[in-house]
C-alpha cells in the first residue's frame, strides 16, 4: 500500500481500514447492522498473532516475503482463522490453512510469497472485529 511510504497518519489508516474491512469482509446476511472496523494497531514486525478471548493481537503484522504465521489459540474457544473476503475467503489462500484451532492449538499458514496486505477474520464470527487483521508483506 503506497500509505507505507509516507509518515503513520492514524486518520487516514483508519479510513482506509474501514473501506477495505467494509468492501472485504461484508456479510452477506439481511441483517440491517453492518461490520464496524477493528481499531488497528500499528503493523508491528512480527511472525506470531496470538488470540485471546479479547481479540487477535497484534492485529497488525508486516513479514518478510516467503514468511509463515503462526497463530496460537490461548482462548477458551474455538476460532476458524481465513483470509478475506467472506465467505470467499480468496485475498490470501495462505491464511486458509490455519483453519480450524481448537483452544491451546497453534497453526502455521502457508508461505506469504506474494507481496500485498491481507486481511484475514475468524470465519465462524466474521463481523466480530475483535478476530479481524492484517497481515503486510514485504
Amino acid at each position: 500500500m503506497s500509505s507505507m511510504h509516507s509518515p503513520w497518519n492514524p486518520r487516514r489508516a483508519a479510513v482506509v481500514s474501514a473501506v477495505l474491512l467494509a468492501s472485504a469482509c461484508g456479510s452477506k446476511s439481511s441483517s440491517s447492522t453492518s461490520p464496524t472496523s477493528p481499531t488497528l494497531t500499528t503493523a508491528v514486525a512480527t511472525t506470531t498473532i496470538t488470540i485471546t478471548s479479547a481479540g487477535v493481537s497484534p492485529n497488525n503484522i508486516e513479514v518478510a516475503l516467503g514468511a509463515r504465521v503462526l497463530f496460537i489459540n490461548n482462548d477458551t474457544r474455538s476460532h476458524t482463522m481465513t483470509s478475506d473476503p467472506h465467505p470467499e475467503h480468496t485475498d490470501c489462500p495462505p491464511i486458509n490453512s490455519v483453519g480450524f484451532l481448537q483452544a491451546g492449538q497453534q497453526v502455521t499458514t502457508a508461505n506469504l510469497n506474494t507481496a500485498r496486505t491481507c486481511g484475514y477474520h475468524d470465519h465462524d464470527d466474521p463481523s466480530n472485529t475483535r478476530w479481524q487483521g492484517r497481515i503486510t508483506i514485504k
